[in-house]
């Protein structure tokens, strides 16, 4: 049986991106931005303080880090509320030692439930980004834009000061970028395009999306590929330093990593963080800024 006619006419066949948010800028064809203080290249640290429930829907999936064996599984949710009881604090323990600040992407959930954690985390000086309602409302396809516009504006309502966010499981619908820069959103967190924040466009406004990368997150390389921690930080370290001698070829860049909770906040893993605190501090030509700081410092430069 022959195929039909249209089987290989695709409409949106042209070069660039298969979304409307932003074009087609490969490194060989676009100039080098260079920051104006000569920096070369930035980089966030991203905490995400998350609820994980007890009995998570199944659907449309779950999230990453939800439970994993029959309800009740409670051998994977202590190990959730440890991160948030106690693996938390030890990251602001290091992040304080260090002299560095984070962005904590923070679940509506979270503060509603731990107002203390909150207090801690806006009295270090982090930055606090809208994580969502929790890790069992995820942003999806299926999802009617009223409900969605609803999630997002019971986070908004929780943190509303905030200028970044990250959705549940980094997980998007069509109509995520709209409803946020309609919530008025500046930064988003939840791609990972590029090795320099992207400017997008939306119906809303203009939004920046920072270069979050899942390959260097701690629960990715420790958790799902059990990989010692040693060897995740020398792995950020090495992105990190790669990104810095580009600037050579193709001018600032940045980029954003994970740090969980309950995974890096362990004891027998903070030793990692901080030997990775001090790389970072030691190379040359790198600031580690905020989502918010890093956005604003591309966005100040002519591109």
């Amino acid at each position: 049986m022959s195929l039909p006619e249209d089987y290989l006419h695709y409409p949106h066949r042209k070069p660039g991106m298969d979304n409307p948010f932003y074009g087609w800028t490969p490194t060989r064809g676009r100039d080098p931005v260079i920051l104006q203080d000569g920096t070369r290249a930035l980089l966030t640290l991203i905490v995400p303080v998350e609820f994980f429930p007890l009995d998570p829907p199944a659907k449309p999936f779950k999230h990453p880090g939800a439970m994993v064996t029959p309800y009740p599984d409670l051998r994977h949710y202590t190990t959730r509320d440890y991160g948030n009881r106690v693996g938390v604090y030890r990251l602001l323990r290091a992040l304080q030692q260090f002299d560095v600040k984070a962005t904590f992407a923070i679940n509506a959930e979270v503060a509603h439930r731990y107002p203390p954690l909150i207090e801690a985390i806006a009295s270090a000086g982090h930055e606090i980004a809208a994580h969502g309602v929790s890790t069992a409302h995820l942003h999806h396809a299926g999802l009617p834009i009223e409900q969605e516009r609803a999630l997002v504006a019971q986070s908004r309502a929780t943190f509303p000061k905030a200028v970044s966010w990250m959705s549940p499981a980094r997980n998007q619908s069509f109509a995520t970028m709209d409803l946020i820069t309609e919530a008025g959103f500046k930064v988003c967190l939840d791609w990972e395009a590029d090795m320099r924040p992207i400017a997008m466009c939306s119906h809303h406004g203009a939004i920046t999306a920072l270069p979050h990368y899942n390959e260097l997150s701690d629960y990715r390389l420790m958790v799902e590929r059990s990989q010692l921690p040693d060897a995740w930080a020398v792995q950020v370290l090495d992105a990190a330093r790669d990104t810095v001698e580009r600037f050579a070829t193709e001018g600032s860049g940045g980029l954003a990593i994970t740090l969980t909770p309950y995974v890096t906040g362990q004891p027998f893993r903070i030793s990692a963080l901080k030997s990775l605190l001090s790389g970072l501090q030691a190379l040359p030509g790198l600031k580690v800024l905020t989502a918010r700081e890093q956005a604003e410092a591309f966005a100040a430069v002519p591109q």
